[in-house]
This record gives structure tokens, C-alpha cells and sequence, in this order.
């Protein structure tokens, strides 16, 4: 399994929803940066991903994006593909 990285905040819907989305793939682990306790970790997110929103998501080495953009991965067929490597 790969490794899954999200940015996220205390209260966000869409964290929550791509959080669920994964552990219902399998996935264990993931691990949460919270930019709202931390604004230097924002503007890493910012840089890294040339998006504002959370959450932004890797999977490995590749940038997913939002929630959006992984519930379109998983609907196209290719999300277990990628979480497997």
C-alpha cells in the first residue's frame, strides 16, 4: 500500500469524506497534516500543490489533488491501482 499523505483541518467535510473514501479502499494509514494548527504547514500545502483548499492529497509521490479529484480517480477505476503501486 502506498503511502497516503492529506492535508486537512479540524472541521471539513470534505476531509472527512476523502478519509472515509480511502479507509473503504484499505488503507490504514494516513498521515494528516493539520494546516489550521500550523500556517507555515499551509503555506508548504500551498506551495507543493498550487491549490488553497484542504484537503490536498498524495498518494506516493503523486499529487491527487481534493476530494473531488479522488472520488473521480475512484470512479474511473483507477484509485486501487494507484494505492497498491
Amino acid at each position: 500500500m502506498q503511502r497516503v499523505l492529506m492535508y486537512t483541518t479540524a472541521v471539513c467535510p470534505y476531509c472527512v469524506n476523502a478519509e472515509r473514501l480511502l479507509k473503504n479502499k484499505g488503507v490504514v494509514d494516513i498521515e494528516k497534516v493539520r494546516v489550521d494548527l500550523d500556517p507555515q504547514r499551509r503555506v508548504e500545502m500551498m506551495e507543493r500543490s498550487g491549490r488553497r483548499t484542504v484537503p490536498q492529497i498524495w498518494i506516493g509521490e503523486r499529487h491527487v489533488g481534493g476530494f473531488d479529484d479522488l472520488h473521480a480517480l475512484d470512479q474511473a477505476g483507477e484509485l486501487d491501482g494507484l494505492l497498491t503501486g
